[in-house]
């Protein structure tokens, strides 16, 4: 019996208690508002409800009383061993053996599909993460952000959600000029410009530039400066792509800033143009000091913000609006922004623009901000010169360790990383702890097979050992750690899910044999155990996955 299903016949128990009390008194009651919550004390039974304290005010009853009516009900129904109420109106449910035990043979049969949930189903989802700028290679900070962020988006897809991974490429504007000249003055044998892109990287790029278009130098030197810049920001990019890609990051859209500021049909207005007419009729937009200017702080922001400039010049603040209006063109009814630390301006920014454009800045736009992370004794990049890029982190901590380490902390707390501890196989290495449990998991189930357990038995009230009932009741929990780390965008509560997993199956390995011991018989309990092993390694495995970590079968 999984949580649902119990909430289900708690369900069926209330309501007519409610409505003997009380005529019309369930009424709406769902079994989403039944709250069952694992005790800490496990003497206290396999699940808690407060659902008698929440109705006893709407029944005129008793707190007490109620539970102990509703408790009565429960006792003796199929699957639950004993209820008890404590406290004042608390109801303790403890299920037999054969109820919680089900609960191996269910995750096996669902396969990749448990911990899945619809708590996020009917939501239309863009989530934007990284957006680095494309003239140079991703660094550590970037490195956290795509972690968190494709961690968030597997957590929200798994609930039901509707969602694509943005990628905003920022290829509009000054820096692309400079870093045009940059590669160019490489290319020319020239030093850096005073405000160019230093590091080893450019060299690299002029040198691939210089071979893919040999005539690039006998151009005009106007020409030269855009077939320079259009070309290196094409490799650039593509090297950015690579990069995410050998980190398990994939993004669905990579969404050009160009074309913000391209002009339409026939010379029509651009998205920027429209964005200004399409606030203005909003009644937020107003002229003065012959400039343009959105009233943001209507909405919170500290000031209101100039969209164009009194010279016709466009702001930074135009493309973002131009941009926020395209991601709901595009049918995006809620949209998540992940930046990077020194964003914080941004969040009464863009919530502001998200009302001033008609949407509701607390239910249609989500701001989060990814606080750096450090590594300890990390070597800046010898090709950038003044970053610590992602592609070196990978290669000397590895993916798993980094996107594992990174997904495991708050998106909101500042992070330094061992890399002594991230390149140890001992369990003080939180990710190889886990990765090794699901390890042993294929191991147990390679060596029983090797001496004739097979599942072919399934008796779940054989598993009565208490560190069976434990590693159920974790199990059982799943599904609602992947739906509440969804809701609240915190990748890391699974990663502590793991881990406490992975401890529990550990203590179960250490005294639950699924192999019998010498010439013993293959007895229904080993069978069964075997479907309880393989239940906690197809667990362990959905949550890795989560988080975007692989999971060994060998280790």
């Amino acid at each position: 019996m999984d949580p649902e299903q119990l909430s289900a016949f708690l369900l069926a128990v209330v309501v007519p208690i409610a409505e003997a009390r009380r005529e019309g008194s369930a009424a709406g009651l769902s079994a989403s508002d039944i709250v069952l919550e694992r005790p800490k004390n496990r003497d206290h039974g396999d699940w808690s409800s407060n659902l008698a304290l929440k109705l006893a005010k709407p029944l005129g009853a008793n707190p007490r009383e109620l539970a102990t009516e509703i408790a009565a009900a429960l006792a003796g129904a199929d699957g639950i061993a004993s209820v008890e109420v404590a406290g004042p109106g608390f109801i303790n449910i403890r299920l037999d053996a054969a109820a919680a035990g089900s609960l191996a043979k269910t995750i096996v049969e669902a396969g990749a599909a448990y911990g899945t949930n619809r708590s996020q189903l009917g939501n239309t989802i863009n989530l934007e993460f990284v957006s680095a700028n494309p003239t140079g290679p991703l660094h550590i900070g970037h490195t956290r952000w795509a972690a968190l962020g494709d961690a968030i988006a597997r957590l929200l897809l798994a609930s039901g959600a509707t969602l694509v991974r943005e990628f905003y490429i920022n290829d509009a504007g000054a820096q692309m000029e400079r870093f045009a000249r940059s590669v160019l003055a490489s290319i020319n044998g020239e030093p850096t410009p005073e405000d160019g892109y230093p590091g080893s990287y450019i060299d690299d790029l002029g040198r691939r530039v210089a071979e893919a278009i040999p005539e690039l130098l006998t151009l005009p030197p106007d020409e030269q400066l855009i077939v320079a810049r259009d070309r290196a920001y094409e490799l650039q990019l593509g090297d950015l792509r690579a990069s995410l890609e050998a980190f398990n990051v994939h993004f669905d859209v990579w969404f050009s800033e160009r074309i913000l500021h391209a002009k339409g049909a026939d010379g029509g207005p651009s998205l920027v143009d429209e964005a200004v007419d399409r606030l203005r009729e909003q009644g937020y937009v107003f002229d003065q000091d012959d400039a343009v200017w959105v009233r943001t702080t209507a909405f919170g922001d500290d000031k209101d913000r100039v969209i164009r400039r009194s010279n016709g010049e466009y702001t930074y603040f135009a493309a973002d609006a131009a941009y926020y209006l395209n991601k709901g063109d595009r049918g995006f009814a809620h949209k998540i922004y992940l930046l990077g630390a020194d964003h914080h301006g941004y969040v009464h920014r863009l919530k502001a623009l998200a009302g001033a454009a008609g949407d509701d800045p607390d239910k249609d736009i989500e701001v989060l901000i990814g606080q750096l992370v450090s590594v300890n004794g990390a070597r800046l990049s010898k090709r950038a010169g003044n970053i610590i890029e992602m592609d070196d982190l990978r290669e000397w901590l590895g993916a798993d360790a980094l996107r594992y380490s990174l997904a495991r902390y708050p998106a909101d707390s500042p992070l330094t990383l061992d890399p002594e501890l991230l390149r140890k196989r001992t369990n003080d290495n939180p990710v190889f702890y886990v990765q090794y449990a699901h390890a042993r998991t294929h191991n147990v189930a390679r060596n029983a097979g090797a001496s004739g357990v097979d599942r072919g038995a399934f008796a779940p009230e054989t598993l009565t050992h208490e560190t069976e009932s434990a590693l159920l009741g974790a199990l059982q929990e799943f599904p609602r750690v992947v739906a509440f780390a969804a809701d609240v965008r915190e990748p890391h509560r699974v990663a502590r899910y793991l881990e406490e997993l992975a401890g529990l199956y550990h203590r179960w390995y250490d005294n639950c044999r699924v192999i019998p011991l010498g010439d013993d018989p293959i007895e229904a309990v080993h069978r069964t155990r075997l479907w309880l092993n393989d239940a906690t390694g197809q667990v362990l495995r959905n949550g890795l996955d989560l988080l975007g970590v692989s999971a060994p079968e060998h280790m």
